[in-house]
């Protein structure tokens, strides 16, 4: 079972793998955010089900619908927080000004591009 994803101590980013995805805007109500995420899901399933088919006019209107979606729930697009803070979206944990915190967790995740050879031990 896996727990929680790991949320950056502002609640601005999840860490996958070492990178920052920023998190959806919290001034949210719930009700918006699930209808939003209904929204993405659905898009998504699309996007896949054009590609499928080969249909790329298809695939181009799930991928807008996905763009539209990511947008409304403050995933992409103008940043939801007001204290002029940059997007790190993508960023390496390890390499933005949430390196320390990062760092300090006992049980930190390996990031992605961890050397090659640890894998093979």
């Amino acid at each position: 079972m896996t727990g929680p994803p790991l949320t950056t101590p502002d609640g601005r980013y999840l860490v996958v793998r070492g990178r920052l995805w920023r998190c959806s805007d919290p001034a949210l109500t719930p009700e918006r955010r699930d209808e939003l995420t209904r929204e993405l899901m659905q898009a998504r399933r699309d996007k896949q089900a054009a590609m499928r088919r080969e249909d790329r006019e298809q695939r181009e209107d799930a991928r807008a619908r996905v763009d539209a979606a990511k947008r409304a729930l403050g995933e992409r697009g103008p940043v939801w927080w007001s204290d002029g803070a940059p997007d790190l979206t993508r960023h390496l944990a390890r390499t933005t000004p949430y390196a320390d915190w990062y760092a300090s967790l006992a049980d930190a995740p390996a990031p992605a591009d961890a050397s090659p050879s640890a894998s093979r031990a």
